[in-house]
């Protein structure tokens, strides 16, 4: 009689299964029609002007919301489209979103592309159902009229919905944001070891990367978010960070590295478990991305009430050296901090802001003060 039961229990469960669609969550990668390269028919269209909420497909528009072709005109202003051939530009208080599947409770990092326009003091507002943070894209980093960034959160249910919202009000209903090359990537929280006290220290856990993106991935500052695309690290700074990869960048250590591109306001920092009492040695990697960052750099490294300053000579042809810092705990938690002294822009006289390379941090106790 077991048995009977069991076998009418398993045909009754792939009955249900083969009658029940259940969405699989979202793989890492673009969103269905993240570069927005399906676009709405002729006739949904006036102009450039989307008129029906559904025209561009897998995506739901509120508010004027325009569908912008590759080399197309605002007066004498190209409007540059980040990658491809198409995106969509959010007008006055206009907003895009898309619902996707995810597993609830994992974090999750959204990277997109956005360019400026006309607006005065252009931002995003980028929301999941539950939570939401503002994007400033005031500051653009690289030469090319765009940037991409990186936003995290956490699901809060097996469904939620995307979405990205222009709070500007300007004279010309049209001004606000282009955005394009919406992707996702799940993230994993990082541990340490016994044999690093530092979380992602290499900084392998990271926002997605696009294969094809040479511009790499601004983090930018979440002071009092919960969630980081960067896991284990928090941006404390007025400017962003940038998340670099090895495809593109010369990175000291792995795949993956951070650029400190702003200065004294683009810093990063870990507050870790110690000892009181304790001594403690970090070390870490400083270099260049080979990005044509050229010229004397240093990177400040703050851990307790001990600092340190690395100095860098770089050519822009990549390159690293390691420096180390021995201090002792001054409480049962420290915060551990890099920021690079200077301000530095690329040599091509483009403008764009650049700096030196943080990779590979360690943390681990030793038995006294020793240099």
């Amino acid at each position: 009689m077991y048995h009977y039961q069991e076998a009418a229990l398993l045909v009754a469960l792939l009955f249900v299964s083969s009658n029940v669609v259940v969405s699989a969550p979202i793989r890492d990668g673009l969103l269905p029609n993240g570069n927005f390269e399906l676009g709405p028919k002729p006739s949904q269209l006036k102009g450039s002007v989307v008129k029906e909420r559904t025209a561009v497909p897998n995506w739901d528009i509120t508010g004027f919301v325009e569908y912008i072709k590759s080399g197309q005109k605002q007066d004498d202003m190209v409007l540059v489209v980040p990658q491809g051939s198409s995106a969509v530009r959010l007008g006055n208080e206009a907003s895009i979103s898309q619902k996707i599947s995810v597993l609830p409770g994992r974090l999750y990092s959204i990277t997109f592309s956005a360019a400026r326009t006309c607006a005065q003091d252009e931002k995003l507002n980028i929301s999941v159902t539950h939570e939401s943070g503002v994007i400033p894209i005031q500051t653009m980093y690289g030469s090319d009229g765009w940037d991409s960034y990186a936003w995290a959160f956490k699901a809060g249910g097996p469904e939620i919905q995307i979405r990205f919202h222009n709070p500007g009000v300007e004279e010309h209903p049209a001004c606000g944001p282009l955005i394009d090359a919406v992707a996702i990537k799940a993230l994993f929280p990082p541990r340490f070891s016994g044999y690093n006290l530092i979380k992602n220290g290499n900084f392998e856990e990271g926002p997605y990367v696009f294969p094809t993106a040479k511009s790499g991935v601004l983090i930018p500052p979440f002071i009092e978010d919960d969630n980081s695309p960067l896991p284990g690290w928090m941006i404390e700074s007025l400017k962003a960070v940038k998340y670099v990869d090895k495809a593109h960048f010369a990175v000291p250590e792995g795949h993956r590295a951070i650029e400190l591109v702003g200065g004294k306001e683009s810093a990063i920092s870990q507050i870790v478990r110690t000892s009181l009492n304790k001594f403690y040695a970090l070390t870490f990697s400083v270099g260049d991305a080979r990005d044509g960052c050229e010229g004397p750099m240093t990177v400040e490294a703050f851990a307790g009430q001990g600092k340190v300053m690395v100095d860098y000579a770089s050519k822009g042809k990549g390159g690293f050296r390691r420096g180390r810092l021995v201090f002792k705990a001054v409480s049962a938690r420290t915060r551990v901090t890099f920021l690079s002294t200077f301000y530095h822009m690329k040599s091509d006289h483009s403008g764009s802001l650049c700096g030196p390379v943080i990779d590979d941090v360690r943390l681990v106790a030793v038995r006294k003060l020793r240099g």
